[in-house]
């Protein structure tokens, strides 16, 4: 889409940010946001996978000593709240909030300033888990936190209590993401993009989006009873005071496990993006695969209580869930055949992207069927809490989700940088990743199977259980070197690859229409959408005029069929989502130590608030758009 020469300066004196940092600090652009997110994200992914390969050597051999069983449950405990709740949900969101408003071909997000809240949110909840590792107050109970363990009575100090909060840091910026993204997708498409014409990605962004709207207040409450018990000696957790410790475990579960396909969902969209553009055709079955994600999505808050058959709860309670966690795998595997006809009956390329869907179908496959093993109660209880399920939980979220993100990565990385990466050094760090993470975790469902408890530091010699161990440890070490190459093709690509152009691939959806890089403006005519695929269609993409070039303007839209409603003020750069999560930031930490945190904090942000929402100028009065 070619911008009149008139248009650009105009738009670009209206929509960019402030020079130097006051522009970094208030910018509400959704790409520059993501962007932070994704850097942030990749970052702590590093650290945690170093956790991981430390904790890989320290069982490597038998009865090694280089790690007690303190510094090892810190590490566990870090690595694993890293990665579930620092790395792969907000990666998610990342993708979310760079991509919906391009592929929706609207100029940001509905709320551009919960969009920055939502970063600076996770930000200080990222600094709070790792400033409190660097002062060695390290959570060490797991990433789970289970009572009576994290109780008063058994967890001194203040490490449980500093999860806990990291825990609702996390969960309040990841509804603030959903809402925004949920309120885009429903409300601000282009004109002519009904629900049945929305592409399969944003589907899986909105259904996301709707299962963290209704699963994440159930973990921010159940961190929040156990902070109460601990700071202010309620008894929700205490048998001993009328309280229930397998409370903890369900409220946690409930959103436990829907969250694994919060994590999942988006990546479905990913593959789904990647396998219409390199097979050359439409998607197979479009309306099968957006009824599968709604089923998945539905599903999912029926199969909790799998994380619980070895409690002790009634056993028609457990068929019930059996039942449950093996019907999940049909709308799954719908999906699968959906990818797979479309490839089949395309011309498909296997350039890196789709290399990596390819890598992704077959890992996820084989946690998958791990996944229906595990989900009969009686063969659960015999192999509940070995490394069978690490192996299962591994291979269906990096398999699942990480393979795709990262082919998600190549696909979209020209659009964000306007350059292509190494295909060569692609390719290389595509079979060092995936065999590397092959060769470390399929033993470990042997290792499972012989007895291996997971969450053990050491073990005693002649178990058979070390050369196992050596070649999972092997297998990391390998797939640290592929995220390795990685990360340097995409640093070395940003500066020296080869120019991209607009759209590299060929891409279906809207976001190809836009520059490479897109500016802040993203596209300078609203399109108007006739199929599933407008950038394959036979002449000029269609576009429409009516929205203002000297003020900042989103157009609304109908739910249903996308009609156009009205023009809407676009929030300006403002200073206050960072002031209000600087003050929100306060409140959360000093409530780890004072219950008194909570009445103080609210004043600064209630005036943080204040001044986000403050009228700068005259509200610019709603206008029809016009074709």
């Amino acid at each position: 889409m070619i911008a009149d020469l008139e248009r650009v300066p105009q738009l670009d004196a209206t929509w960019r940010d402030a020079p130097g940092l006051w522009g970094f600090l208030t910018t509400v652009d959704h790409k520059r946001i993501a962007a932070r997110y994704v850097v942030t994200a990749l970052l702590l992914m590093f650290l945690a996978g170093m956790l991981a390969l430390d904790m890989r050597w320290q069982l490597s051999t038998a009865e090694n000593t280089r790690m007690g069983p303190q510094l090892y449950n810190e590490s566990f405990s870090l690595h694993g709240s890293t990665m579930l709740f620092l790395v792969s949900v907000p990666l998610m969101e990342a993708m979310a909030l760079w991509l919906v408003p391009l592929m929706l071909g609207t100029r940001n997000m509905a709320f551009p300033r919960l969009g920055a809240f939502s970063f600076w949110l996770y930000l200080g909840g990222v600094l709070t888990l790792w400033l409190a590792h660097a002062a060695d107050v390290t959570p060490d109970l797991g990433w789970f936190e289970y009572p009576p363990l994290s109780g008063p009575a058994y967890s001194p100090g203040h490490r449980a209590d500093i999860w806990a909060q990291m825990i609702t840091f996390t969960e309040v910026a990841a509804l603030a993401a959903s809402v925004n993204v949920a309120a885009t997708i429903l409300k601000m498409r282009p004109p002519g993009m009904t629900l049945a014409r929305m592409p399969v990605f944003l589907w899986a962004m909105l259904i996301a989006s709707i299962m963290t709207i209704l699963s994440m207040p159930a973990i921010m409450l159940v961190t929040s009873m156990l902070i109460a018990d601990r700071l202010v000696s309620t008894h929700f957790f205490s048998p001993a005071g009328g309280g229930d410790a397998l409370l903890f475990q369900h409220l946690f579960w409930f959103f436990g496990h829907p969250e694994v396909y919060i994590i999942f969902i988006p990546a479905t969209g990913f593959v789904s993006a990647i396998v219409e553009t390199f097979s050359r055709r439409p998607l197979f079955g479009h309306n099968a695969i957006v009824l599968s994600i709604m089923a998945i999505g539905a599903l999912a808050f029926g199969l909790w209580v799998h994380h619980m058959f070895a409690v002790g709860l009634p056993r028609l309670g457990n068929d019930f869930y059996t039942a449950a966690s093996m019907a999940i795998a049909l709308p799954a595997g719908m999906q699968i055949f959906c990818w797979i006809a479309t490839i089949w009956s395309g011309r498909p390329r296997l350039d890196t992207p789709m290399l990596w869907v390819v890598g992704f179908l077959a890992t996820f496959v084989i946690g998958g069927l791990s996944g229906i093993m595990t989900a009969s109660a009686a063969l659960d209880l015999q192999l509940t809490d070995t490394y069978f399920v690490v192996a299962h939980f591994h291979y269906v979220l990096v398999g699942g989700a990480m393979f795709p993100l990262f082919g998600a990565f190549c696909y979209w990385y020209p659009k964000a940088t306007g350059r292509l990466l190494s295909e060569r050094l692609g390719r290389i760090a595509f079979w060092l990743i995936v065999g590397g993470f092959n060769l470390g975790f399929a033993p470990m469902h042997l290792l499972g199977l012989l007895g291996m408890p997971r969450r053990v530091y050491t073990y005693p010699a002649g178990l058979g259980w070390e050369t196992l161990n050596q070649v999972a440890t092997a297998g990391s070490a390998i797939a640290v070197a592929g995220g390795l190459v990685f990360v340097g093709n995409a640093l070395w690509s940003y500066w020296r690859g080869r120019v991209s152009g607009p759209d590299p691939w060929g891409g279906s959806t809207l976001e190809w229409a836009s520059a490479s890089p897109t500016p802040a403006w993203n596209l300078p005519y609203t399109p108007r959408v006739d199929s599933l695929t407008p950038m394959w269609r036979d002449g000029p993409l269609r576009v429409m005029e009516g929205l203002a070039l000297d003020r900042r303007e989103v157009l609304v839209t109908s739910v249903a069929d996308a009609a156009p409603l009205y023009r809407q003020k676009s929030a300006p750069p403002s200073i206050a989502p960072l002031l209000a999560a600087l003050a929100t930031t306060a409140m959360f930490i000093g409530s780890i130590f004072t219950p008194w945190a909570i009445v103080a904090g609210a004043l600064p942000i209630g005036a943080a608030l204040t001044a986000w929402f403050w009228p700068t100028r005259p509200r610019a009065g709603a206008a029809e758009a016009k074709a």
